[in-house]
Parts: structure tokens; sequence; C-alpha cells
């Protein structure tokens, strides 16, 4: 028999040992291994779609965001970049390459606006951001007045405008990295 709850009158208490209701929807084995099991096999194709880019386009990096206003009007804030890097292909000015700076981890987007060739038929040269009033020589690392080869992360050869805008948002607002994801697992969630 039941007995009277104190905390609700005339309410029936459920008899000790028996099992209380779960809040939330209830999740099975099978099932949550089959979610884990989705999840991982996301997460695998994604890295195994990015180390083939990095093959097919011989770039460290086959994709970046421009995170500046520098290269403005060619390329705005936002803008998705894909990028190429054959060694075999010489670098010529007017392209619009993507270098890192020895001392700085985030790769620079800026266009060769000058190449010097040694008489050894080494290669260097001079970049400049196209909405920028002067060269990049004040970026580089000190006493380096030149990049080479080895300095560029790729050559870019296409891009999708403000696609990347999700990725500065992030970087700006740390908070969305955190919201972002849980907006995407609750989603899955209630789908279920």
């Amino acid at each position: 028999a039941a007995c009277p709850d104190p905390e609700g009158p005339g309410l029936p208490r459920a008899p000790p040992g028996t099992p209380r209701p779960r809040s939330g929807p209830a999740v099975s084995s099978p099932q949550l291994y089959y979610q884990v099991l989705n999840f991982a096999m996301i997460v695998s194709s994604a890295l195994m779609i990015w180390k083939g880019l990095i093959v097919v386009t011989g770039s460290e990096s086959p994709i970046v965001v421009v995170l500046s206003g520098s290269m403005e009007p060619a390329f705005h804030r936002g803008d998705l970049l894909f990028l190429t890097n054959f060694h075999d292909d010489p670098i010529r000015a007017g392209e619009i390459v993507v270098f890192k700076v020895e001392g700085r981890d985030i790769p620079i987007v800026h266009r060769v606006i000058k190449i010097h060739e040694k008489e050894n038929g080494d290669i260097k040269f001079l970049t400049k951001g196209d909405n920028n009033e002067v060269d990049d020589r004040g970026l580089y690392k000190e006493g380096q007045n030149w990049l080479e080869k080895k300095d560029v992360v790729g050559r870019a050869r296409g891009f999708l405008p403000y696609v990347g805008m999700v990725t500065i948002i992030m970087n700006d607002y740390p908070k969305f990295k955190v919201r972002i994801p849980a907006l995407a697992y609750l989603n899955i969630k209630l789908s279920n």
C-alpha cells in the first residue's frame, strides 16, 4: 500500500526500492553506441578529406580565412581562400601568397610586389597588402628584407566570399566556441 507523501497532500508515494523515473529522453546502449560510432565516422571522414587536400594541393594549409582588411578590395575579412603550393612553379610578381613569418603563428595573405633573383638562381620576393601604405618588411622577422619560397604556405587559387566569418566570430567571441558545437549537439539530439 502506498503511504501519503508529506510534501504533497493526498498524493501516493512509491514504495521503497521503486526506481524513480529519469528526466529527459532515454538512450539505449545500442543507440548510444551508434551515435558515438556516427560521430567518430564524421570526424575521421573530415580528417581524411583534409589530409587528401594537403596531398593534392601541396600546401600544409590548403584552406585559409582572410583575417584582416589588408587585401581589400581583392579579398575581404572572412573570405575563404583555396591554396596550392607546388614547389616547381615559380612565384611571380602580382600573385597573392599566404606566408608565415618566424615568431608569428598566424599566416599572412598579401600580394607579391617585387621579385629579386640572385645570381645562383635563388628567388626572393617582397610582399604588401593591397590596402596597406607600405610593404611588409616591418612584418618580417628582424633583419629579414625578403621572403623565400620556404616561407610560403600557399598561393591563392580561388575563394568563397565571407564563408570564413564563422571562424572569425569564434576567435573574436570565445563563448561561441562552446555554443556552436553545443547547438549542433542539441540539434542532433532533438532530431532523434
